[in-house]
């Protein structure tokens, strides 16, 4: 029964590099301690052949050249563990937490699925370099030996059944995970390699270690057994980065904010699920006195300002241990999984509602949920498409008001189009009910009056018109065949420009107005239309 052990090496490094991703190229150093008494708690790899040891002082590591500096969250590797918990279960139910950095799984019958072990392992490692870590991966016949050769080997390695002593025989025993005193005493003995740890006498073994000991030489021997010891962490969906230096504008931190994004929806993805409720954490500057979000300055470049349309989204400043708690939650019509989505989402929000003081730490969390199921058109995508008018209905809060656009209700539905859309907040009453898209109230509100239905009566054929202009808008109509169309213009919408046929011998082009005049019953409502070719104008119908 194979098992598959993986090792992400200098752990607390790579948790950190999951949100810095361009620091992989360089010497990095983690520290940890309170100052001054700070020191080297973890490296990479490129600052070991730097000369940069572990427990160096931060004043030994500032002298070295070309050594970036960063202080140990808790945060990003608790992250970085669920998120390789997540990889490691996206292949196999049976996943065991053995460390902070390593997790073995049983790849009993997945053959089958994912083909050979080498094969397996190839794609496990593939899967957790999508979540920006970079581990070692070994398969072995117990979980044990898959550990060690995990800690031991980089890259992917396959350990065949019953030799697995000879794959260890060179080893170093710090690649046993025990206590320091234990490395001490096999440092004073001379035993420096697992094959050495492997030929030692048994007994002899067992009466200065006891069991540890033999333990300790099972596992140099390849032949430990043991049951698999399945975990069941809750689901949580969270990625966090504490800052060097505190955030002022809204860029640097969409930056940051978007690579966060990308590590949950992989992780999402890797569930096969999605999520409908988001919420964005942002720890503020102490000492920074925070006003009503709505009057916050907060530096931003690029796009405007735009109010979210949800009314689920809120914002909560709080003091906690003398910091302030800033939260933004963004509740969505149906589950998403689009990165780019929820950044456009955020980036609109918080334009609209910002913190109001710079940021020094951000979290961001995804509640799990199922992703819809709906039947697409064979050619065709499903209208409208949820993302796009999400972010078309903040868009459009941007420029009429947060509390004046409707929301969007998704039917849970068999049909691919199974969608309703709540009432906007209504327009002021117009004379005779005229809700046309072209009528021009000034109010600047996108919506429609209650239980107002109207239409527009075409004529056929049109009837011809006397049309007096004034500053390039009908003024006065006179029509021959109808004496109610005959008057002053009280007001006026438009005109809308149309042409066509262009390429064809006989083109059209006209513009269009709606205009309202007095009559002795009321104010009528006609669609006034100018032939651009020939000058002419026509009423083409009245509204009712």
């Amino acid at each position: 029964m194979p098992f598959a052990c993986i090792f992400v090496p200098d752990f607390p490094v790579q948790a950190l590099l999951r949100v810095e991703p361009d620091l992989c190229t360089q010497a990095v150093a983690v520290l940890e301690g309170s100052a001054p008494l700070e020191k080297a708690f973890a490296i990479n790899q490129s600052a070991r052949e730097a000369g940069v040891e572990l427990r160096m002082t931060k004043t030994q590591l500032e002298a070295c050249t070309g050594l970036v500096l960063r202080k140990r969250s808790i945060a990003q590797e608790k992250s970085a563990y669920a998120a390789l918990l997540d990889c490691a279960q996206s292949f196999s139910p049976r996943v065991e937490g053995t460390d902070h950095d390593i997790i073995i799984l049983d790849l009993a019958g997945l053959e089958k699925l994912f083909g050979s072990s080498k094969q397996i392992a190839c794609a496990i490692a593939r899967c957790a370099s999508g979540f920006g870590l970079e581990p070692h991966v070994a398969v072995a016949s117990n979980p044990d030996s898959a550990m060690l050769g995990a800690r031991g080997f980089p890259g992917i390695t396959v350990i065949p059944e019953r030799e697995e002593s000879a794959y260890f025989e060179q080893l170093s025993v710090n690649v046993l995970p025990c206590e320091a005193e234990m490395q001490e005493t096999l440092e004073r003995w001379g035993i420096r390699t697992l094959g050495a740890l492997a030929a030692l006498p048994k007994v002899a073994l067992s009466e200065r270690l006891g069991q540890k000991g033999l333990r300790l030489q099972r596992w140099a021997r390849g032949t430990a057994l043991r049951t698999l010891v399945p975990i069941k962490e809750p689901l949580m969906f969270e990625e966090s980065v504490e800052l060097e230096h505190s955030l002022v504008l809204l860029e640097p931190m969409a930056f940051l904010m978007n690579r966060m994004l990308e590590q949950i929806c992989a992780r999402l993805n890797a569930r096969a699920l999605a999520t409908q409720e988001l919420t964005l954490e942002l720890e503020l500057e102490e000492g920074r006195s925070v006003v009503h979000p709505e009057r916050a300055a907060f530096a931003s470049e690029g796009a405007g300002r735009a109010p979210t349309h949800n009314p689920e989204v809120r914002e909560i400043a709080i003091e906690r241990d003398a910091s302030i708690l800033f939260t933004r939650k963004l509740r969505l019509p149906v589950p998403l999984v689009d990165p780019k989505i929820f950044l456009k989402l955020l980036q609109l929000d918080l334009n609209a509602h910002p913190p109001g003081a710079p940021i020094k730490k951000i979290l961001l969390k995804a509640e799990p949920a199922r992703p819809r199921l709906a039947q697409n058109g064979l050619f065709l995508p499903p209208a409208p498409e949820p993302e796009k008018l999400e972010l078309t209905l903040a868009r459009i809060a941007g420029i009429v008001g947060a509390a004046r656009v409707g929301s969007v209700e998704i039917l849970d539905t068999h049909r691919p189009q199974g969608f309703k859309m709540r009432r906007f907040a209504g327009l002021e009453q117009l004379p005779r009910g005229n809700t046309s898209a072209h009528s021009g109230n000034g109010n600047g509100n996108v919506g429609g009056e209650k239980n107002v239905v109207t239409a527009l009566r075409m004529f056929r054929p049109p009837m011809r018109a006397s049309v007096t202009v004034r500053d390039g808008s009908p003024a006065r109509i006179a029509c021959h065949k109808k004496k109610d169309m005959d008057g002053h213009v009280l007001w006026v919408a438009g005109p809308w420009r149309f042409s066509g046929d262009w390429w064809e011998q006989e083109p059209w082009a006209r513009d269009e107005w709606d205009i309202a005049l007095q009559q002795e019953n009321g104010i009528g409502l006609y669609r006034l239309v100018r032939d651009l070719l020939s000058g002419g104008w026509f009423v083409e119908g009245t509204y009712d």
